[in-house]
């Protein structure tokens, strides 16, 4: 299922989200503009491996490369898919909890993100770039605070796409549903098809525990609603 929008219109204008795609594809286009060579000894530099970091957790480079990292992408098609699902859910996401505490949501969704992946590919010296774990926190706090949002969504039949309106609970639940199990299917091996499917899994549990733990505390002080 490839989602378009969905119907829940933001109150703010979510500036915190539209920096950070904006960031990503300005990375991008460095990326881009470099020679292969210089590309590629950029990746090395500023990606994150997750067997560097464990022989060497404090060391300085590999604590800077998971947050950039975090702005690095293989290609356009990676760039191209990973905005366009924050484009349709961060900004309410961003709404529900405010600018600066959106940041802070989207960063600690991505370093856990990235911290599950290295637990679960201890051994892997393939370096990672992507964005995909923050957005997967995004995801997973979406459905938690908006999971009867309909979402206008290109589903495949067959040969053909048809467009429909989808409740979020069903959309997200399917795309966790097909991480977890691509995600088992990859343990004891290399990721499946170079996807790193264990970061969007722990992206995905970091944002629905942090968004159940933020409408809990907005319930119980209703007069605070933003962090």
């Amino acid at each position: 299922m490839i989602p378009i929008r969905d119907e829940i219109k933001a109150r703010r204008v979510p500036v915190v989200n539209t920096l950070l795609i904006i960031v990503n594809v300005i990375v991008f286009c460095l990326q881009w503009l470099l020679a292969s060579e210089q590309s590629e000894a950029i990746l090395y530099q500023f990606a994150f491996v997750p067997y560097n970091f464990l022989m060497a957790p404090i060391k300085f480079s590999n604590l800077r490369n998971i947050f950039t990292a975090m702005f690095m992408h293989a290609g356009l098609l990676h760039l191209g898919g990973n905005m366009l699902y924050l484009w349709i859910f961060g900004d309410n996401v961003e709404d529900a909890w405010g600018h600066l505490g959106y940041l802070m949501f989207y960063l600690v969704g991505g370093v856990t993100a990235t911290l599950v992946h290295t637990i679960t590919n201890p051994l892997s010296v393939v370096p990672t770039v992507g964005a995909s774990g923050a957005i997967a926190a995004v995801l997973g706090a979406y459905l938690v605070l908006y999971p009867h949002s309909r979402v206008l969504t290109f589903i495949p039949l067959g040969y053909f796409m048809t467009l429909r309106a989808v409740p979020a609970i069903i959309v997200l639940g399917m795309w966790f549903i097909l991480q977890f199990f691509s995600g088992v299917l990859s343990l004891g091996g290399p990721d499946v098809g170079g996807v790193a499917f264990w970061a969007h899994i722990g992206g995905f549990v970091t944002g629905v525990l942090l968004a159940i733990l933020f409408k809990k505390r907005r319930h119980q002080t209703p007069q605070q609603q933003r962090w």
